[in-house]
């Protein structure tokens, strides 16, 4: 984790060398003592690999540097900006899983049958169409046509997030419903499933206790990243809702040439998604004990 980390930061300093333009407004304005006191306000007047080692050594402290658009270091920024976006993607993530695994579930169980087309064709829907498109609609539905939702700013609480959770939560649901249908039509034709109905029971143990905890891993795989994902904030979402976040910010940051912003932000997503793949890693083995390794005696 700590060398990917490494790697991760190294790779995205040197990038923010190459990229064209200035991180000044105007600075065809100003004179040339001017930018020496802002390279040097800002450290840009030293070696790019004094830079280098000023920039990681900051890192362990958490110190991410000065923004230079903002009269704030970058970790304050950020943070001010975690809130609404952290919202929104933990209440899309659990809506859209918990939809989508429905959805997969029933289409499974229903297999070949309409309700199992009708499903198929949502999670294609869903995969194939651009959650900012559904954005755009759902503020012409819920936002003009009915308005029974705000279409946008961040500033009547939990219902000014319905919206945009909706349309971020699209992808998770497509995505789930199209991981468990695929992996619980597999396990409900498998032997134990069998040798579970010929005990007699029910229709809904049957998919609940044995197939769908089987049919999970697929589903764990692919949720670590797009709770990540979702988290850090889809850029469009935020900005076509007017929410502060950290995906209004990162776009700001880069078309403004923020340095220490964009490589902020880059670190806080890299961060988050190595230690979400390592708790998919660990909860594999809690979902199927038969994913533990042994040592040679057996034992856990």
């Amino acid at each position: 984790m700590f060398l990917t980390l490494f790697l991760i930061a190294t790779i995205t300093f040197f990038l923010m060398k190459l990229l064209p333009g200035s991180p000044y407004a105007n600075e065809e304005q100003l004179t040339q003592a001017q930018l020496e006191i802002m390279n040097a306000k800002y450290g840009l007047d030293k070696p790019v690999f004094v830079q280098y080692w000023i920039y990681i050594t900051g890192l362990f402290r958490l110190d991410f540097g000065q923004s230079f658009q903002y009269n704030s270091t970058v970790a304050n920024l950020i943070f001010s900006r975690v809130g609404p976006s952290f919202q929104l993607g933990f209440q899309a993530l659990i809506f859209g899983t918990i939809v989508g695994s429905l959805l997969g579930m029933v289409a499974a169980m229903r297999q070949n049958t309409w309700v199992d087309t009708l499903a198929t064709f949502f999670a294609i829907i869903g995969r194939s169409v651009p959650s900012f498109v559904f954005a755009v609609v759902l503020q012409l539905l819920f936002g003009v046509i009915f308005p029974i939702f705000p279409i946008a700013l961040w500033n009547q609480g939990f219902v000014s997030s319905i919206l945009p959770t909706l349309a971020l939560s699209i992808s998770p649901i497509a995505d789930s419903a199209r991981f468990v249908r695929t992996e619980m039509v597999e396990v409900l034709h498998s032997d134990y499933i069998e040798l579970a109905r010929a005990k007699g029971l029910s229709r809904f143990e049957v998919a609940f206790r044995h197939g769908f905890r089987n049919a999970i891993i697929p589903l764990v795989t692919i949720l670590g990243p797009m709770l990540v994902g979702l988290m850090t904030g889809s850029m469009v979402i935020e900005n076509i809702f007017s929410i502060p976040g950290i995906g209004e910010q990162f776009v700001k940051s880069i078309l403004t040439n923020d340095y220490p912003t964009i490589m902020g932000v880059t670190m806080l997503y890299s961060t988050l998604l190595v230690f979400v793949i390592l708790m998919v890693d660990l909860l594999y083995a809690w979902i199927d004990p038969r994913i533990r390794i042994t040592d040679e005696g057996g034992e856990v």
